[in-house]
């Protein structure tokens, strides 16, 4: 990976966007590229070697298993977005971790200590920072307030409309979602079995809200997915 093919994953990502020319290339020397594949996991490490990602190219989950060794989906990251030990303590959950839903999935590595030397040399990148972790934090209090006040179909809902917002192509009359998420994916996004989500699936399939297939599902504009 040349210099120069790093410098232009960092400029075009929004966290980069107002920063000159010497800094990202100061930044670029301490950033590690990798191509994740689908499936594959990401882990967040731990203490000085602790992480922090910048999602380039692609989606991710984030993750962790629960006591009874069940999963539960945090977050789903589409590019161009940042994860990691966003606490920078470095001592992120042992139980969580990331990983790739997507062929390809492109990131940038750094260490949370090179991280927290970029941020403090460019302030304007701290305000970017500080505004897309808040940003995921009102994403985790809606779906809290969504598993406190909502029943399961109102919540697979909500987390269609989600993502039709900020994944979804509108073609005609419909908007279109690449499939990239299996019934188990969503059922541990939303606390609820993979069964009860096929059931729902089918529902909102025969009252012609969707349609669904292996690889893209399409919402009927005819309903308020916006």
């Amino acid at each position: 990976m040349t210099t120069e093919t790093t410098c232009d994953y960092l400029q075009n990502h929004p966290l980069f966007a107002n920063i000159s020319k010497e800094k990202i290339l100061e930044a670029a020397s301490l950033v590690r590229v990798r191509t994740v594949y689908r499936g594959e996991t990401i882990s967040f490490g731990d203490g000085a070697f602790s992480k922090i990602f910048l999602l380039i190219s692609g989606k991710i989950k984030v993750a962790e298993f629960g006591q009874r060794e069940t999963e539960l989906i945090k977050d789903i990251i589409t590019a161009p977005d940042i994860f990691g030990n966003l606490s920078m303590d470095g001592h992120p959950s042992k139980d969580e971790y990331a990983e790739a839903l997507t062929a390809n999935v492109l990131i940038c590595v750094f260490t949370v200590s090179d991280f927290k030397n970029i941020l403090q040399e460019n302030p304007s990148m701290l305000i970017s920072f500080a505004g897309i972790v808040t940003a995921k934090l009102t994403r985790l209090e809606h779906r809290h307030s969504d598993l406190v006040f909502c029943d399961t179909k109102s919540r697979l809902i909500h987390f269609i409309k989600n993502w039709a917002q900020t994944d979804g192509s509108k073609v005609g009359g419909k908007i279109v979602l690449s499939n990239y998420l299996t019934h188990t994916d969503i059922a541990n996004s939303i606390s609820a079995s993979r069964q009860t989500v096929n059931v729902l699936f089918n529902e909102l399939r025969d009252a012609g809200m969707l349609l669904y297939n292996r690889k893209q599902i399409e919402l009927s504009l005819a309903f308020n997915w916006n």
